[in-house]
């Protein structure tokens, strides 16, 4: 690794341990710098602003999020109903996980998306490629009609947002977030099958808990 990169790195990874103690309000560079065993002024070779050092962070947070989706999308031993209740499950359970795990993350989430839409953006747009590749799965199977994939999974993605954003969890338990979303899934399933009855792996994927 460069030394550059491998110094970045160590910036990084003192930034996300300081912010999960303080916030990232309450953490400033010159905080990272002594941490980081450097002087600010060395600090801001590397970074720009403490922005840009929330911005890796949440790109490290996408990027977990998308390599767990990803990894259901491959489930080739699932019927395409059955990964798309999966899909959404799983997004559910990272979120909550990094809630629990780091309440304060979630600041940083919410600074991005004021500061950085571009970002948040993107990352949607990578998350609906995903969904739009097990709906074109499911057209091919005969499971789904979906004349338009894409528009379909944009509104999907949109009718599921509660469960991407824990500002609307709403202070339900994720057993609670679990029984909601399986309920949402099954109104909008009913909206892609096809005209025939579903197969005997999208019936299962239904009524699947998960």
């Amino acid at each position: 690794m460069p030394v550059e990169t491998d110094i970045r790195t160590k910036i990084i990874g003192a930034a996300q341990k300081l912010i999960a103690r303080y916030g990232y309000g309450k953490t400033t560079m010159a905080d990272l710098a002594q941490a980081c065993g450097m002087s600010p002024g060395n600090l801001y070779r590397y970074f720009p602003g403490k922005l840009d050092i929330a911005e890796q962070l949440a790109i490290r947070a996408f990027e977990e999020e998308v390599s767990a989706l990803r990894e259901v999308v491959r489930r080739s031993d699932l019927s395409a109903t059955e990964r798309l209740k999966l899909f959404f499950c799983t997004q559910l359970r990272v979120t909550h996980a990094k809630l629990n795990d780091d309440p304060k993350v979630f600041e940083i989430a919410e600074i991005i998306r004021r500061e950085r839409p571009e970002l948040t953006n993107q990352n949607l747009a990578r998350i609906r490629a995903l969904l739009s590749e097990i709906l074109s799965a499911g057209n091919a199977s005969g499971e789904f009609n979906i004349p338009d994939v894409v528009n379909t999974a944009e509104t999907i993605q949109c009718a599921t947002l509660k469960y991407h954003y824990p500002q609307l969890f709403t202070q339900l338990s994720l057993a609670e977030l679990e029984r909601e979303l399986r309920e949402v899934m099954n109104l909008l399933l009913q909206g892609i099958f096809c005209g025939k009855a579903p197969s005997n792996g999208a019936k299962q994927g239904r009524n699947s808990q998960n």
